[in-house]
């Protein structure tokens, strides 16, 4: 007969089989950011909506997620703050442990002058000598942005780099390591004559943070 601390645990599994898979990984990390559609989980992640839907589905089932209908759409967002925090702590943790894998280096390593610490980053706000921009979609910045960003999205960055000042480094972040839009962006500022530095960490790592100081 099973313990009642074994039936426990076989619940709590449940968690780890819907969370073990890349693609509801992925789909966890852009719900994160802000409550988006079928159809635009689809376009971020290259999946087809009938396998989006399908993963969905999954993390509904455990409780991962939740959906609401507003106007015509349907949302999906995720459940509760306890959620996005363990995900954050979860993502963090991974990425320290794999960070020596030659595979997961070449795709999401960056050099020293590219990256700041969450620590320079907040130093640098205080001291007024910085622009922060947050490159995500304008929606995930309305959801939610590290206090004193300026929303530019990555698609609208060129047209409106003239409006940057020249004589101030422009800090780039997007939704964390393992996202290249602010990388793309350091690049394209790089390329305009600007001083640029990529802030490779997230708003949910920031919060984080804020939470534990």
């Amino acid at each position: 007969m099973y313990s009642t601390n074994k039936k426990i645990f076989e619940q709590y599994s449940l968690f780890g089989k819907a969370l073990a898979n890349s693609n509801r990984l992925e789909i966890m990390s852009l719900l994160m950011q802000s409550p988006k559609t079928v159809e635009r989980i689809a376009k971020d992640t290259n999946l087809s909506v009938a396998n989006v839907s399908k993963h969905l589905q999954m993390l509904l089932k455990v409780h991962l997620v939740k959906n609401r209908k507003y106007k015509n759409y349907i949302y999906y967002e995720v459940i509760n703050k306890d959620i996005e925090k363990m995900l954050t702590i979860f993502f963090e943790t991974a990425q320290n442990q794999l960070e020596n894998l030659s595979e997961i280096e070449t795709a999401f390593s960056n050099s020293n002058e590219y990256v700041l610490t969450i620590e320079d980053l907040e130093k640098r706000l205080s001291a007024k000598d910085i622009v922060l921009i947050d490159v995500r979609p304008s929606e995930e910045y309305l959801t939610a942005h590290i206090p004193g960003a300026i929303s530019i999205p990555l698609q609208d960055l060129e047209s409106m780099i003239e409006k940057l000042p020249e004589d101030k480094e422009i800090v780039a972040y997007c939704r964390g390591p393992h996202c290249l839009m602010s990388k793309e962006a350091i690049t394209i500022l790089k390329e305009h004559g600007r001083q640029a530095v990529q802030f490779n960490q997230s708003v949910n790592d920031w919060n984080l943070h804020s939470m534990l100081q």
